[in-house]
């Protein structure tokens, strides 16, 4: 916890205190009309041609092909937290364009596969075999996280640009995300933007979820207010088209005492309910498998380099760490209904869990 103050909560509260820079615009696409007979509807523009985020048809896992690609679905799990990306930092969690796309350039060599936080939390993890999960977060629904231009392809340095990049470059890398966003996603005014944005994210696989109204200390607001805060997310993601967010990310990475208070509730008749609650930092996630994981609490790992603070506690440094100790990493068997691990690892499985044991 000590670790998640000193990394995130100062830089994330001076972050706050910037002036937001110029982002890419989401204009509305555009077709042309061509020679249309009286009342007769413009037709829909050429859908995109995108890399897909469906996962390849599962494999039936057994001790000797668990064995074969070393599998360990006890393993560590990296959930890294990103918040603007922009050409020129202004605070030490920024990243630009050239630092995201290397990033996961560099996971995508390392057989890194994208799961969003929510198949993390509910252990969908469908991954093909030998790979490792990774799970790529998104704070505060910033405009440099995602927007279309006039022919309705995601715009080069967003978020969603990149990745669907390093995608095309990596067929392995699976173009999915989570977003966690306020009460204005993306940066857009208008609910029909704000819509279409939620609607075009969820139709090919990323997550849009919880982040708060408005970005609150939580620790300092009642159960109440802080059940308002969620309930107005919950009801403006539904009429946005959106379906009910199983995952939160915690702003700043601070935990209210009660920490019941962002697990479930209700507030003016609607109730809210997290199947994963996201903390800011500083070390890779135990495997929901696992009897150390606590859905309550799960950990993430800032996007920076090796300075300062981040010399332990970033994404760097935990992914030299990780390729150092294979053995402690998250490995798939390729079968999302057994949880393949060395035998000796047995123990660390949680008893609801024990009957889709595979060990070897």
């Amino acid at each position: 916890m000590l670790a998640n103050v000193l990394v995130v909560v100062i830089a994330t509260g001076v972050l706050f205190l910037l002036p937001d820079p110029s982002a890419p615009p989401a204009p509305a696409p555009s077709h042309q009309a061509g020679a249309l007979k009286k009342g007769e509807e413009p037709p829909p523009p050429a859908e995109p041609e995108l890399p897909s985020a469906e996962l390849p048809a599962p494999v039936t896992a057994t001790p000797e092909s668990a064995r074969k690609v070393k599998a360990n679905e006890a393993g560590l799990v990296p959930v890294i937290m990103y918040h603007r990306i922009v050409k020129k930092r202004q605070a030490s969690i920024d990243r630009t364009p050239d630092q995201v796309r290397k990033e996961m350039e560099r996971l995508a060599r390392e057989g890194y596969v994208p799961i969003t936080a929510r198949e993390f939390a509910t252990g969908r993890i469908g991954i093909p075999a030998g790979k490792h999960p990774v799970v790529l977060t998104f704070d505060d629904g910033h405009p440099s996280h995602f927007a279309l231009d006039e022919a309705g392809m995601p715009v080069k340095d967003t978020a969603v640009g990149i990745i669907y990049q390093v995608a095309k470059k990596y067929p392995d890398f699976r173009p999915v995300a989570t977003f966690w966003v306020n009460r204005q996603p993306f940066g857009l005014q208008s609910r029909a933007d704000q819509a279409r944005a939620v609607q075009w994210l969820t139709a090919r696989g990323f997550e849009v979820a919880n982040h708060t109204w408005s970005h609150p200390y939580l620790p300092g607001l009642s159960k109440q207010g802080i059940a308002e805060q969620l309930v107005r997310v919950e009801r403006l993601l539904e009429k946005l088209g959106g379906s009910p967010s199983e995952t939160l990310a915690l702003p700043f990475g601070a935990m209210p005492r009660k920490r019941s208070t962002v697990q479930k509730g209700s507030w003016d008749g609607t109730r809210f309910s997290f199947k994963g609650v996201f903390l800011a930092g500083a070390q890779p996630s135990e495997s929901p498998f696992t009897k150390k994981y606590d859905w309550r609490s799960i950990q993430r790992i800032q996007s920076n380099g090796k300075r300062g603070e981040c010399r332990r506690w970033c994404s760097q440094y935990w992914l030299e760490w990780l390729a150092k100790h294979p053995e402690q990493r998250y490995t798939a068997d390729g079968d999302p209904e057994r949880i393949s691990i060395p035998r000796k690892l047995r123990g660390n499985i949680t008893s609801k869990r024990s009957g889709q044991v595979n060990a070897y």
